[in-house]
């Protein structure tokens, strides 16, 4: 393996958040409320019952986080932006004190020296486009009503009018996949449905205002990523229905959302009884839409590869198999380094030219202790080695943001998994770094010095 510095001169060093997970003040300055603000209110949907009113309290204590990121020594950061801040009910008047609360924290990370990396959409939906009162302003269904397409368009002209002067590059969706198959296929995530695979709508309404907002960020200028959670995905035997169980199910989870961006068609789905048009979702011209703007670069988010074996369970044609014999995460994940390298390399194969560069815009882990985190130190530098290796056969990854900056709101885990650089004391609040903040900050500082000059 190559040294897991030896990376490209201009390789950019990050840390990555989402609003609903760090910023807390759900009832401030005129934010409505998100799924999330609802989901979590739900007796049972949260473990514990915890919530993200308060989470970090960002909101109010952005100075000292960047201060921190600072001190990481970060040429980036990637935050979401919450659309129920801007635009209350996800559509119509708009918010000043939201928009303004971006705008300080653009100008503060600007005057640290660290060049924002703002995401529009991190799951939490304004809820009025989601579930709106009888008075509401839209028909409701969240991403399974095809007009949250074409609002989430105006909401993006709106942010991009106020930031885009200062902010070059913009992620449109984190992980449409785990959205939909969390949120509308499975129900463990806000809003909570139970549609399996009725909930294919979501996956195309998603794709659907990634090409809207797209098109409104390049009329202003600006460059366009969209990040999605994408998983090497490997049979568990030779045998041909296992085999042909890992195509359907790579054609779901990487497929579905990569081949519609970058070839400008939808996987073949009929393992799933499904056709180009996903059920009749798929109208004319949508596909033009969603590839009309190129993309600049793909945000990948790597945690795990995936194991699977032939369906046991008439209502899907896979089995997830579990993977044995490598350390796991205290979530329970795998950690595969490996498994970094392999998909990245098989995305250049897969799709050749029409492949963008690529930004890891999440990696990382939980783990359970708490300053002294070795355990996390030793994943980053495996799946930096592994970065560093698909560098080295060609592939063009311009940038490396962990996840996270902050231990934070774990959506349905509540506090329970802690992936941050930075212990957060949820009582006090209090911020300390963790023995992986000096770790990284120490990377990134002998990365640029072994380019300076």
């Amino acid at each position: 393996m190559p040294d897991r510095y030896d990376l490209p001169a201009g390789f950019r060093w990050g840390a990555a958040t989402a609003a609903y997970q760090i910023e807390g003040a759900v009832d401030e300055d005129g934010r409505g409320p998100s799924i999330w603000d609802v989901f979590s209110a739900r007796p049972g949907a949260v473990r514990d019952g915890h919530t993200g009113a308060v989470a970090c309290d960002h909101y109010h204590r952005y100075p000292e986080d960047i201060a921190l990121m600072k001190g990481l020594g970060l040429d980036g950061y990637r935050f979401s932006i919450a659309w129920s801040r801007i635009q209350p009910t996800g559509v119509g008047p708009v918010n000043p004190a939201g928009l303004a609360f971006y705008d300080r924290l653009v100008d503060a990370l600007l005057e640290a020296g660290i060049t924002p990396l703002p995401t529009l959409f991190h799951w939490d939906l304004p809820q009025a486009l989601e579930a709106p009162s009888s008075s509401g302003p839209t028909a409701g269904g969240g991403w399974l009503n095809r007009d949250t397409a074409y609002r989430f368009a105006e909401y993006a002209a709106v942010v991009a009018d106020r930031l885009g002067d200062r902010v070059p590059a913009w992620i449109t969706l984190n992980e449409p996949f785990v959205h939909m198959v969390y949120g509308y296929a499975l129900g463990i995530h806000a809003p909570g449905r139970e549609l399996m695979l009725d909930a294919l709508p979501a996956a195309h309404h998603q794709l659907l205002a990634h090409g809207l907002a797209a098109d409104v960020l390049r009329e202003h200028g600006l460059q366009v990523l969209i990040a999605n959670n994408l998983t090497p995905v490997r049979p568990a035997s030779t045998d041909p229905a296992d085999v042909a169980a890992a195509q359907a199910y790579d054609a779901l989870h990487n497929r579905l959302f990569t081949d519609p961006l970058l070839l400008g068609r939808y996987p073949d789905l009929s393992a799933y009884g499904v056709g180009a048009d996903l059920g009749g979702c798929v109208r004319d011209g949508d596909l033009k839409l969603i590839t009309a703007t190129p993309l600049d670069g793909l945000g990948v988010n790597y945690y795990n590869p995936t194991r699977i074996a032939a369906p046991t369970d008439p209502a899907l044609p896979f089995t997830e198999a579990p993977i044995e014999g490598v350390p796991h995460t205290a979530f329970g994940w795998p950690v595969v380094p490996d498994g970094l390298r392999e998909l990245l390399t098989g995305l250049r194969d897969r799709y050749g030219a029409a492949l963008p560069p690529i930004t890891i815009t999440e990696n990382g882990c939980s783990t359970t202790s708490t300053l002294d985190d070795q355990p996390r130190i030793d994943y980053l530098a495996g799946h930096l080695d592994a970065l560093a290796a698909a560098v080295a056969e060609g592939v063009d990854v311009r940038g490396y943001y962990t996840w996270s900056l902050l231990d934070n709101f774990e959506w349905a885990e509540g506090y329970h998994q802690r992936f941050g650089l930075i212990h957060v004391d949820f009582e006090t609040q209090v911020r300390t770094p963790k023995a992986s903040y000096a770790w990284y900050r120490d990377l990134i500082a002998a990365h640029h010095a072994r380019h300076a000059g």
